[in-house]
């Protein structure tokens, strides 16, 4: 009867999550048969590949969820895999500063979050924010130890090879167009006419996770909303205006975090992102458009309700993202001494954020299972972070349909 399949499981997507599942598999059940099917010429070319490298600390989650559990698991795993591979990371620690005085309050709920969620942190006055970062200024702060940075793209890599000397196959350019269930098999024809048969289906498809859910017959309950993240980056003779990781209070309402500053693990200094609307799901650009995903996002009523709740913050990110000089102020907020011309244009990317039909961001990570499928479903940031421990929850969740 196993002659009848090419292999135990499929994974739709080779991103972090996907290579992280592949990984799992083979080290929970040896010899399991496991193929990645990646539609890019390889690894890590969407979310993955395009973020700004932090490792977090899990310091914003609410405690009990997910993302909170997960981050704080996957924070130490990230730094001792990357240690143990030879990847290149740092343990930096990062500054969270609040500027205003409507901000304290929110900081000091950060703090007792972070400590709900077992994370060091240590709140500091405007005058110790000086002993972190010289440049910034802030009515007062909190450092958070546990932060890092690595190389996501990287850890990607590392976690195909490592699938792959397990067993699996990792096979790019090969996107799937068709998926169908029949009886205790699942089947995918790829865009090149391949037809692949096994036992269960994994979709990490990310920014096309929901539609991949509906490809194979299954209601995703929420549609992924694409969001650019526009960076810009400190021009080299200017890096030296920050050591680490500085990030503003963030705006409970909303999932992005505000433009912050990345001290890179090559030694750039990320500046951003702003969080506009994509017009296609790989939108990485205001010229990038695709009318058929616009379409779908413009008719579904989710799109609309949270544009109808959020526009006010909406409006700010679109005028940061038209105008370089409406962004320097953001910026300005935290590190007074940078000027608009210090900000050289970087690559964007682009978030994959699922939202229910009443406009409701989905707060968690969130995965379902069907017959013979397990659908990642939202797995925005801190996702790479998270990314072992998904792996494995998401391994021990397919295993159990077999």
């Amino acid at each position: 009867m196993a002659a009848a399949y090419d292999c135990d499981v499929l994974v739709v997507g080779g991103g972090i999550v996907g290579l992280s599942t592949a990984y799992a598999l083979t080290r929970a059940v040896p010899g399991t048969r496991v193929v990645v099917l990646e539609k890019e010429s390889g690894p890590a070319r969407h979310q993955t590949g395009r973020n700004s490298g932090v490792i977090h600390s899990g310091i914003y989650y609410r405690p009990g969820s997910l993302k909170a559990r997960f981050a704080v698991e996957g924070a130490a795993e990230m730094v001792k895999f990357c240690a143990e591979h030879g990847l290149p990371h740092e343990v930096t620690g990062k500054l969270i500063v609040a500027t205003e005085h409507a901000e304290l309050p929110r900081l000091h709920a950060l703090v007792q979050r972070g400590r709900a969620n077992g994370i060091p942190v240590r709140e500091l006055g405007p005058a110790q924010i000086a002993d972190y970062e010289p440049q910034v200024q802030g009515l007062g702060a909190i450092h958070v130890g546990t932060t890092g940075i690595c190389d996501y793209g990287a850890v990607a890599e590392r976690l195909a090879a490592l699938a792959e000397e397990a067993g699996a196959s990792v096979r790019y350019g090969a996107e799937v167009r068709v998926i169908g269930r029949r009886g205790s098999a699942v089947a995918v024809r790829t865009a090149r006419g391949e037809v692949l048969r096994a036992r269960a289906l994994v979709n990490c498809a990310g920014l096309h996770s929901d539609a991949v859910a509906r490809m194979a017959g299954d209601d995703p309950g929420a549609r992924i909303v694409p969001f650019r993240g526009e960076y810009f980056e400190l021009r080299p003779e200017r890096t030296d205006l920050v050591r680490g990781l500085v990030y503003p209070v963030p705006d409970p309402a909303f999932p992005f975090l505000g433009v912050h500053l990345t001290r890179g693990i090559e030694g750039h200094v990320h500046v951003g992102p702003n969080a506009v609307p994509a017009l296609a799901r790989e939108g990485y650009a205001w010229h990038v458009v695709r009318p058929s995903e616009l379409a779908g996002t413009l008719a579904y009523p989710g799109t609309w309700r949270i544009a109808k709740r959020h526009w006010r913050y909406g409006a700010g990110e679109v005028q940061r993202s038209l105008s370089k000089r409406a962004f320097t102020e953001a910026v300005r907020r935290l590190l007074p001494e940078v000027a608009e011309d210090d900000l050289i244009p970087a690559p964007s990317g682009v978030r994959a954020q699922a939202v229910l039909r009443d406009g409701t961001l989905v707060d968690d990570f969130l995965f379902t299972e069907s017959p013979r499928m397990v659908h990642v479903l939202n797995a925005p940031s801190p996702a790479a972070t998270a990314s072992l421990p998904i792996g494995r929850e998401v391994a021990r969740r397919v295993l159990g349909l077999l």
